[in-house]
């Protein structure tokens, strides 16, 4: 049975929809146990508000603060000690819940996680990954703002990672790299680009070569890696899209009584492409690198939402991932030899 610490004040929504997204995952997962960080009065009010009960299963673990969503990481870090995020954390590292998942201040949560966890042996700097959707299936996409000019080193190793992630919670046993670049053509890219594909290159790793921004939702590679900066834009620019496309196609349907019957009749089918590219399907993006499992929500997640991002802490509790990326490591003595 795995235990998942949550931070259950983070986040826009906090306590509601934390117990909410509990007792979701609880109703469908047996094998699991969650530990409710936050306010206990707060938190016992909600779970009884939605019928649950303190047991084997469930508990609380109170916290008398809060990191809040504008918060400098820094002050969060030193001032916010007995802060719900903190809590969660800590109870990872005192082996008492295997993962924790908040929907909190990222920064925070982030600089929180590697102080208290550490890294793993050989790792300079943890990475976001999240799942993207694709024409194929799934991509997976790293960093996405935890580092933000980042090295051919660190570039190198988050292509390790992001390795290990897919091939653990996959059936891909060797999943193919792609370097996120401005074209594909070799003489393209700044030079941290163009030596990070040495290293890659040079390694077992399965490296495709580069890719752009279109590849990602072609499914041309299983796993893409980029600087922080870049990732996040590149995510955000994907959450607008999605978000502009449904605001046209409501639009559209709403134009006057014909296309309202028409898109009455294709219910079915927005439905089903609705979920296809719904972001809340693919909540969760792991802090990879870490002596332990953490795993940030998006901050505005309903309980739908926070419950996948529970899901995704599980899943990476069942493929025990830390511990595989860290013999990964070992593994690649290009890595530890070369760079």
């Amino acid at each position: 049975m795995h235990t998942v610490a949550l931070d259950a004040m983070g986040g826009d929504h906090g306590a509601k929809v934390v117990a909410a997204a509990a007792k979701q995952v609880l109703d469908s997962e047996k094998n699991v146990r969650l530990i409710l960080v936050g306010d206990q009065q707060i938190l016992t009010e909600q779970i009884s508000a939605l019928g649950m009960q303190i047991g084997e299963n469930l508990r609380i673990q109170h916290a008398s603060q809060k990191v809040e969503m504008d918060e400098s990481p820094a002050i969060a870090l030193r001032t916010k000690k007995d802060s719900s995020m903190r809590v969660a954390i800590n109870l990872v590292k005192q082996n008492e819940a295997q993962a924790c998942v908040s929907a909190g201040n990222t920064g925070a949560l982030m600089a929180t996680a590697k102080f208290v966890l550490k890294t793993l042996p050989g790792i300079y700097r943890p990475a976001i990954c999240a799942i993207m959707p694709t024409i194929k299936g799934d991509c997976y996409v790293l960093d996405l703002g935890a580092n933000i000019n980042s090295e051919p080193k660190h570039l190198y190793q988050f292509a390790v990672m992001g390795s290990v992630l897919v091939s653990s919670l996959t059936n891909i046993a060797k999943p193919t790299i792609g370097l996120l670049n401005i074209g594909e053509e070799e003489i393209k890219g700044d030079e941290n680009v163009k030596a990070t594909a040495k290293l890659l290159a040079q390694s077992e790793l399965n490296y495709y070569g580069f890719v752009e921004g279109d590849d990602i939702f072609k499914g041309t590679v299983d796993v893409v890696v980029c600087d922080g900066f870049v990732g996040n834009v590149a995510l955000k620019t994907t959450e607008g899209v999605a978000k502009m496309i449904s605001h046209f196609m409501k639009q559209e349907f709403k134009r006057n009584w014909w296309t309202k019957l028409t898109g009455l009749l294709a219910l079915p089918v927005l439905r089903s492409f609705k979920k296809r590219i719904d972001p809340r399907e693919y909540n969760g993006a792991s802090l990879l690198g870490l002596q332990g499992i953490v795993v940030k929500s998006h901050g505005s997640a309903d309980e739908f939402s926070f419950a996948n991002a529970i899901r995704v802490a599980i899943a990476e509790c069942d493929h025990n991932v830390p511990q595989k990326i860290s013999i990964q490591l070992e593994e690649h003595l290009i890595e530890r030899r070369a760079i």
